[in-house]
């Protein structure tokens, strides 16, 4: 597949062509103008289907000189860069098929089709009939905006042109057949409604989109014939009703005059009621306050004895514990003088055990004196014993002198071993301070790779958790894994970053780098599909190709700029160096300067390289078969943003070498110190023994003179023992006589004593009796206050339900007589008037409040009133009064509206009763007529309609399983009459975790939507009845996956036998994608070299091409 270049760009596109797997056949534009383009082409061969598109040809049409297109009759893959003209071939369909501008999405104008700077366009579409193919002629005129349309070359009308293309079926306006590529979105937008009016024109019968508009129609007819009736209904039973009311109303009128008679006398009996039963309450409440006034005086008077006794108890009480407090006192003074005489006791005690102490202390100390006089003998007489046994020293002085020089020759080995212990521990501390300096230098390392990591932490987290488990985990491969190939790489000097980063690809600096294919799945497995992390990894080839030498010496390109290829500028694992150099041939890349951009012209035609860097530019060249020509492009380089870190990893292994060395070094020394201080401890016990040698000598030669001195000085003890000598019977007979006294002074004090604790014992017990009457004094006190608070809990209780009584009583005292004033007013009775015998209701009725005045005999008011006669025979409760006024005031408030016009009214309702009731059985008639035929038609429309979406839905749902998705299409209506409401409902799911959701333009991502859509034509192409369908660029928001499994549902569905025609426009395809021997693949290529059709000439390409390939080995 051809790219344009970027000297081609800026010309016009000049043809497409159509490549058959079976049929070296092909067809070729060139830039010249083709004076007959329907009869220079072949008719392709094939299992068309009715309508299906068999030539297309394009005369200044977009980026078109001459273009013309021979599809195939099953899956037609058109392919191209982007900007080549794929999409001028699906607008020449659209447009050449009378559709309209607008339709497109890129002008509303049929003359912005033709190309820049022509006047004149054409578009001629060539469809395949069995009959005889219909060839249908579009002339576009750019000046006056207007189309000139023919069909087999004789002129039409544009009328007469979507007539034939009804005819057979083809809708370019319908996005379930024509799908255009600024239209791909607007597909997930169409309402349900929509789509449903787009499936049915697409793959329904001809008669079904017919059928559902008449059911519309039929319905909304329907509904106003319905509303009709049942305004007509209404407003015929409203007046039945009121006819029939007014039939009776002079019969009514004497009854409601009846009831409010009956009215007027309840109203005028129910105070009197009222007032008998709050009268009858205010007697019942008089009659319980005055019983609680009662109690009240009660409770006070058997409150005052209570009263009395509780103060003569205080009075007893505070006397008793003025007693207590006296006794209290006397106890004190009596205990105080107790103490005294005990203190003085225990002195004596403590006098006489001191002169027996000090009497046992002579006594000891005499006993002792005699012990160690007769000690020091003993000692004297061994002292003596030993001197004469003592032999003669005068021969240990060689001993002494032959001991002493071995003693000096070890402590001068001593002395020699100590000094190189000393030396061995500088140096020791001069190693370890080299090793904590090469430490810090290795740190400093790490740190700057700790950047590198963090800045891959930060930009690919998952490849980050990548290299830690991979860390943790590097026992299990069998083989080297090197991290992410960005954090291998060291830069020798960060300035040329730039170029390393512009030249491998992100996906390759961030991938693992394996050598064995077995260590690559284990990680992928475990990093993918465990933990669902997404890394990058690749294979360094089996034989390395870290050092393989450039094909052309670098002192050869020095003269142009160049200064290194990109492999000298950094150093890497031969791994990593190794697939570097193979898949991105690093070796071969050179890298120049600013004078190699001055010098590019220069280089691109002598040094032939196929890429090349300058300063701040990338240059990619490649050779045009047909021409031999150079073609460059050249882009700016990014700037770098990983590998500016650059960590001298050379300088960090000799750092490495270095600490090794030292850790050595000071693991000698150590094991060097070791062996020192067993020898220095081996010199220092030999020293220890022999001065104890010498010592022992020493002593032996002065033991003589030494028991000598020890005679002496114990004789001399002796007599000093003896000097001091004690009278024991004298200091025995000085001490009884002491203790004798003693003892007098004692027995006087012990009686004095015994007194005084008599005393205190009575006092004791008179304080004891006191508390006792006091408690008891307290307990009959807190008895009687108990009964007290009792006593006067209850009378505030009572007082409070005595003012309670008090004031209800007078509440329903003002309440009586307020109700006495209503019921006179009622009754037109004076306040000074007695209450007649009628309007009483017992016989006993009093007026309490009024005994002591004198009624005069009561006379009837001069104003008509209701027979009172009965007046006592209605009923003489509240309850019984107020339920008969509810039902009486109902039964009078149904007479209302009552005048003497009532009989005229009526007659002139009864005339038009009559017409209405004509004209609702027409209406009716009517009615029934229409709904007979929409039960006609839906049977007709309904059925297959949903037979057709059970299908859709069958083929959707398999589609989707097959992706380990799931898709569901329904027929979908809120209510079953309303025609207008129906649509089809789409639904899917792309993960196992969540519902099925319907499809819309907001819920799913834009590749769930393209997925969706792509499938749902899918399941309508085996159902379609349109001879062709067109998708442009609908794969271009799908994942790889996704748009794999698509691609193989499209090659699978429409490449089956009784398919119609499929358009698939695409600008790039995926690796290993499967292919059908019934696919035709269109390439779409553009540039200035393109050749004329007349020099098109299949098999010469193929020979040629055969050709290069056989002689590129030889050379």
């Amino acid at each position: 597949m051809a790219t344009p270049t970027g000297k081609a760009a800026t010309l016009n596109p000049q043809a497409s062509k159509r490549v058959l797997p079976r049929d070296a056949s092909s067809e070729v534009p060139g830039k010249r103008k083709n004076p007959n383009p329907t009869s220079t082409l072949p008719r392709p061969s094939g299992p068309f289907v009715e309508g299906s598109i068999v030539r297309i040809a394009m005369e200044n049409f977009l980026t078109y000189d001459i273009c013309e297109v021979s599809p195939g009759p099953h899956l037609n893959m058109i392919i191209g860069a982007n900007g080549t003209g794929k999409s001028s071939i699906v607008c020449a369909i659209c447009l050449g098929l009378a559709g309209k501008p607008a339709f497109m999405g890129r002008a509303d104008k049929v003359g912005f089709f033709v190309k820049r700077g022509c006047s004149k366009g054409l578009v001629e579409i060539e469809l395949f009939r069995t009959s005889g193919n219909l060839v249908i002629t579009r002339e576009i005129d750019v000046i006056k905006n207007q189309s000139f349309w023919f069909i087999n070359k004789k002129p039409v009308t544009q009328k007469i042109v979507e007539e034939q293309v009804a005819a057979l079926n083809i809708q370019v306006g319908n996005l379930c057949q024509f799908l255009p590529q600024d239209k791909v979105g607007e597909f997930a937008k169409l309402s349900k409604i929509e789509l449903l009016e787009a499936t049915e024109k697409s793959i329904g019968p001809p008669e079904m989109h017919r059928y559902h508009c008449e059911l519309k129609n039929f319905r909304e007819k329907e509904k106003q014939l319905e509303t009709s009736c049942k305004e007509k209904t209404e407003y015929l039973e409203k007046m039945v009703q009121r006819n029939e009311r007014y039939k009776q109303d002079v019969e009514r009128f004497y009854e409601r005059k009846r009831h409010l008679d009956l009215i007027e006398m309840l109203e005028a009996k129910r105070p009197w009621v009222e007032y008998e039963n709050v009268r009858q309450e205010y007697e019942g409440v008089k009659l319980v306050r005055d019983r609680v006034k009662e109690e009240v005086r009660k409770l006070k008077e058997g409150q005052i004895p209570m009263t009395r006794r509780i103060e003569e108890i205080e009075r007893q009480r505070r006397t008793l514990e003025t007693r207590i407090k006296e006794k209290a006192t006397e106890i004190k003074e009596a205990s105080q003088k107790c103490k005294q005489r005990q203190d003085i006791i225990e002195r004596k005690d403590r006098h006489i055990k001191e002169l027996q102490q000090a009497l046992t202390v002579k006594q000891n100390e005499e006993h002792d004196r005699q012990k160690r006089i007769s000690n020091t003998r003993r000692m004297i007489e061994d002292l003596q014993n030993e001197l004469r046994t003592a032999e003669n020293c005068e021969n240990l002085q060689p001993q002494i002198d032959a001991i002493t020089n071995d003693l000096r020759r070890v402590q001068e080995e001593k002395g020699l071993c100590e000094g190189e212990i000393i030396d061995k521990q500088r140096e020791k501390e001069m190693l370890e301070k080299q090793k904590r300096s090469v430490s810090d230098h290795i740190i400093r390392f790490d740190n700057l790779m700790n950047q590198k990591e963090d800045k891959l932490r930060q930009r690919y987290r998952d490849t980050y958790d990548a290299v830690l488990w991979l860390r943790n985990n590097r026992d299990r491969f069998k083989q080297r894994v090197c991290e992410p190939i960005m954090l291998t790489i060291n830069m020798k000097d960060n300035k040329n970053a730039k170029y390393v980063e512009n030249h491998i690809s992100s996906n390759d600096l961030r991938a693992f780098v394996f050598e064995s294919q077995e260590d690559m799945e284990v990680f992928l497995k475990e990093v993918r599909d465990n933990k669902k992390l997404r890394v990058n990894a690749v294979i360094a080839p089996k034989i390395s190709y870290a050092d393989k030498a450039p094909s052309r010496s670098l002192n050869e390109l020095k003269q142009y700029g160049f200064f290194s290829y990109l492999r000298e500028l950094f150093d890497a694992p031969d791994p990593v160096m190794s697939y570097l150099c193979c898949q991105y041939h690093i070796h071969e890349v050179p890298v120049g300067t600013e004078r190699t951009r001055e010098k590019i012209e220069r280089v691109i035609q002598e040094t032939r390289l196929k890429q090349i860097y300058t300063a701040e530019e990338k240059y990619v060249l490649k050779t045009s078969f047909y021409s031999n020509k150079v073609i460059s492009s050249n882009t700016s380089l990014k700037v770098a943003q990983f590998l500016t870190v650059t960590v001298d990893l050379e300088q960090r292994r000799h750092l490495e070498e270095q600490l090794k060395e030292i850790n050595r070094k000071l693991e000698a020394v150590e094991s060097g110190l070791v062996a020192l201080r067993d020898t220095n401890k081996h010199l220092e016990l030999k020293d220890n023994e022999l001065r104890l040698k010498k010592k022992e000598l020493l002593e032996r030669k002065t033991k003589k003179r030494q028991l000598e001195q020890k005679i002496s000085s114990k004789l001399g003890s002796i007599r000093l023992m003896e000097q001091d000598t004690c009278n024991l019977e004298e200091e025995e007979r000085k001490a009884s006589t002491k203790i004798k006294e003693i003892n007098v002074q004692k027995a006087k004090l012990v009686t004095e004593l015994t007194g005084l604790v008599k005393i205190c014992t009575s006092l004791h017990i008179q304080k004891v009796n006191l508390i006792l009457q006091n408690t008891t004094v307290i307990s009959e006190k807190n008895k009687l206050e108990a009964d007290y608070m009792a006593s006067s809990s209850q009378l505030r209780v009572t007082e409070q339900q005595f003012i309670e009584l008090d004031d209800n009583r007078q509440r329903l005292l003002q309440k009586c007589k307020e109700l006495m004033r209503r019921a006179r007013q009622v009754c037109n009775l004076s306040a000074d008037q007695a209450v007649p015998q009628e309007f009483q209701t017992a016989p006993h009725i009093l007026d309490p409040f009024y005994q002591f005045s004198k009624y005069p005999p009561f006379q009837m008011d001069t104003a008509p009133h209701p027979p009172w006669y009965a007046f006592q025979d209605l009923p003489n409760t509240l309850d019984e009064i107020d339920a008969l006024l509810t039902e009486e005031r109902s039964r009078a408030s149904c007479f209302t509206g009552l005048n003497p016009t009532v009989v005229e009214e009526y007659t002139k309702r009864e005339i038009e009763i009559q017409q209405l009731t004509e004209e609702l059985k027409g209406k009716r008639v009517e009615l029934d007529e229409y709904r007979e035929n929409i039960s006609q038609v839906k049977e007709r429309w309904l059925n297959p309609l949903k037979e057709l979406v059970e299908k859709i839905n069958e083929k959707f749902s398999n589609f989707f399983s097959s992706m380990q998705c799931a898709g569901e299409v329904d027929l979908h209506t809120e209510n079953e009459e309303d025609y207008d409401k129906y649509g089809i409902r789409i639904r899917v799911k792309f993960r196992s975790s969540t519902q099925l959701h319907e499809l819309t333009p907001h819920h799913q991502s834009g590749g769930e939507r393209s997925v969706s859509t792509m499938l749902y034509l899918m399941a309508l192409q085996e159902l379609n009845r349109c001879p062709f369908r067109v998708v442009d660029e609908i794969n271009q928001g799908m994942d790889p996956i996704n748009e794999r499994r698509v691609f193989e549902m499209v090659v699978n569905t429409a490449c089956k036998e009784n398919t119609s025609q499929y358009f698939f426009i695409t600008p790039k395809l995926l690796q290993n994608l499967p292919y059908s021997e019934k696919m035709t693949v269109l390439f779409v290529y553009n540039g200035p070299h393109m050749l004329e059709p007349n020099r098109w000439n299949l098999k010469a390409f193929q020979r040629r091409r055969r050709r290069i390939t056989f002689t590129q080995p030889s050379q």
